[in-house]
């Protein structure tokens, strides 16, 4: 069986495990690690470029420390828009199309409903502005491009919220939680299939639609009403967990400032490639599971 060879950057990352869990067999997924090839180093961008042919490059390297990007500016820029305008041209002279993940930290948040494809821009701080530049290098650099806009990753894999709220609910007595935040949790398996099914129709299509699409699972929550979710889920598989306490996000101050609403729609993505979100709770339940055995699976270890 003839093989498709997709180059992926951020193979290590929530959803670069998953995508490679969950590609399809036929596909053959390298993926440099960022210790193995600087993303803004043309010269080493240009050379792998060249070991193809590549059917499709997914970029998901990123500098994503949101608030030391406040003062590693240089190296949030160079990660986030230098690295991916080098992958942007690489790509674009090999003929190959290329999938590029965003963030809902373009956006400034003050809009009260969610934002759509075509809304303006105004990122708060250094990560969002870098992010926004990284997507402006994609979009003139390779015509053949997606730019998959995600918010609020989560996974059983690497640091995200449901990983931080279980650690925390086995350490304190009392959690407090941000609850004046808003957004939709997103599972990494479900934006990895998401990736896959699209690049699929850039690989078969040459007129399959290109351009700026959102991408987030179903439903809205804020912290507080994720992190409630994530330890009903955990008490019902017999973990023990604290009292939870809503606070707002002045009690709990962080170096760069976020957006207070991160809501994403996701018609254009359901209209143009026929992908419909499932609803976040689903998707998180199943993430819970994997990371607190219940007592019958306990019992049977």
């Amino acid at each position: 069986m003839a093989q498709t060879n997709v180059l992926l950057f951020g193979g290590s990352g929530q959803f670069g495990t998953e995508f490679q869990r969950l590609a399809p067999s036929d596909w053959r997924i390298v993926a440099p690690d960022w210790s193995e090839l600087d993303i803004a180093d043309p010269a080493a961008v240009a050379r792998i470029l060249a070991l193809g042919p590549w059917a499709l490059v997914i970029n998901a390297a990123a500098y994503t420390e949101v608030d030391r990007a406040e003062r590693e500016i240089g190296e949030a820029w160079r990660a986030n828009a230098l690295g991916p305008a080098m992958l942007a041209e690489a790509s674009a002279r090999a003929g190959v199309p290329i999938i590029h993940l965003s963030t809902d930290y373009v956006f400034d948040g003050i809009k009260d409903g969610a934002y759509c494809e075509y809304d303006a821009v105004a990122p708060l701080g250094v990560y969002g502005a870098s992010k926004e530049g990284g997507e402006q290098a994609i979009r003139t650099g390779n015509p053949r491009h997606i730019i998959l806009r995600t918010a609020w990753l989560v996974s059983p894999h690497g640091k995200n919220f449901i990983k931080t709220i279980l650690r925390l609910a086995a350490e304190r007595p009392l959690l407090r939680v941000v609850d004046d935040q808003r957004g939709s949790p997103t599972s990494a398996a479900d934006l990895a299939a998401t990736v896959t099914a699209i690049g699929q129709r850039l690989m078969t299509d040459p007129a399959a639609s290109t351009g700026t699409y959102h991408f987030v699972n179903g439903g809205e929550a804020t912290w507080f009403e994720l992190a409630r979710a994530v330890l009903d889920r955990a008490a019902a598989r017999g973990r023990k967990v604290p009292p939870i306490e809503a606070i707002p996000s002045r009690e709990y101050p962080t170096p760069a400032k976020r957006p207070a609403n991160s809501r994403l729609s996701t018609s254009k993505l359901q209209r143009d490639f026929d992908i419909i979100p499932r609803l976040w709770r689903q998707a998180i339940e199943e993430i819970v599971d994997e990371l607190v055995p219940s007592q019958a699976e306990q019992k049977v270890e």
